[in-house]
């Protein structure tokens, strides 16, 4: 019993003097085998780097289409226009003297004739108021419907000569003139001074039949 209780006390003795021992140096330690907490490294060491959150990448750049593009002059063409001779003429005599007399159809030539041979001494006013006659007569449906036919109508013109015009001397001013008159007549470039006239006359002689005075022009005075 005696030498139990001694062995006893020596084990009790032993643990003591192992409990209050003096740490081991650093470098006898093992450093890998004793991980430290995670957690406690993360909270404490100043070293460690903080927790930054991420930052959102920048959103692409819209894509942006231009509204207006290089500069340039953009030319409308305009509209096309038709263009012809000014037939705005200031006088009688000016549209008279714009008249080409190179082309002359057969209507032209049978009005041309009534005008020289009835008034190619007479104001140009009096030559286009002759011709107007002969136009409207064509119009009016009281005589044949044709220039060239009024104009060779029997009984009508004293001038006609079996049923047709007498040959002109083509190189003189007057026929040139009477061209002249007769295609501003047949295109209306120039009013009539004697709207409406079917007939005209000498002053000494009056037409037949219930007419009406227009006006009198020249040597002629005109009827309706």
């Amino acid at each position: 019993m005696q030498r139990a209780a001694a062995i006893a006390v020596m084990t009790f003795s032993l643990a003591g003097l192992i409990s209050h021992s003096s740490p081991v140096r650093a470098s006898d330690l093992n450093r890998g085998a004793i991980p430290a907490p995670t957690s406690t490294l993360q909270g404490n060491n100043p070293a460690a780097p903080a927790s930054v959150p991420a930052l959102d990448a920048p959103a692409p750049a819209a894509s942006v289409t231009p509204q207006f593009g290089p500069a340039q002059a953009v030319v409308q063409p305009l509209p096309a226009v038709a263009m012809t001779e000014d037939d705005d003429y200031d006088s009688l005599a000016e549209a008279v003297a714009a008249q080409d007399s190179a082309q002359v159809d057969a209507t032209q030539r049978c009005l041309a004739g009534a005008i020289y041979f009835e008034s190619k001494g007479e104001p140009l006013a009096g030559q286009l108021a002759v011709a107007n006659v002969i136009i409207n007569r064509s119009k009016s449906g009281r005589f044949p419907s044709d220039v060239c036919s009024v104009v060779k109508q029997r009984g009508q013109f004293s001038f006609v000569r079996g049923g047709e015009i007498p040959s002109i001397d083509e190189g003189r001013t007057a026929w040139r003139t009477a061209l002249a008159v007769a295609r501003v007549a047949l295109d209306a470039e120039w009013d009539s001074p004697a709207p409406k006239a079917l007939f005209f006359n000498t002053p000494d002689r009056r037409p037949g039949g219930n007419v009406t005075k227009i006006a009198m022009i020249g040597n002629h005075v005109f009827y309706r």
